[in-house]
């Protein structure tokens, strides 16, 4: 069916307004270990989950709130590692994904992550380099 009324202008702009559009992280993927250890006893597979959260480049943005949060999820691992069930793989999930687990979560989340220039062996030429010796 054919749309009704008037083509769309070029010129028309969204009414809405970013609200996040100063909001902006910029962080290190530097596998610095951060936050709080996991107490408690846990499983193998939980430990290394959580070892994972805590050597994550977002971890540098997280407060104590995330924290805690992170360590109630890990409730649900060890209880999904136990008896899986796509119900709690749910809702770890979406608790993953407030925290910025996936690329496009960190994109939405407006995070950035910079690796660190990996370091060059001695006697081994930098691209860059080698190339501004061939055009100079």
């Amino acid at each position: 069916m054919p749309a009704v009324g008037p083509a769309p202008s070029e010129k028309r702009r969204r009414n809405n307004k970013d609200t996040y559009a100063d909001v902006q992280a910029t962080v290190t993927d530097d596998g610095e270990v951060r936050g709080p250890e996991l107490r408690g006893t846990w499983s193998a597979e939980v430990k290394a989950w959580y070892e994972t959260w805590r050597r994550c480049p977002q971890a540098a943005t997280f407060i104590s709130t995330d924290w805690q949060r992170l360590s109630l999820v890990a409730l649900l691992v060890e209880e999904y590692f136990s008896r899986p069930s796509h119900y709690k793989l749910a809702e770890i999930r979406q608790n993953e994904t407030l925290l910025g687990a996936t690329h496009v979560d960190r994109l939405r989340a407006r995070i950035k992550v910079e690796r660190e220039p990996e370091a060059i062996p001695p006697g081994v030429a930098a691209i860059d380099e080698y190339r501004q010796r061939l055009s100079g």
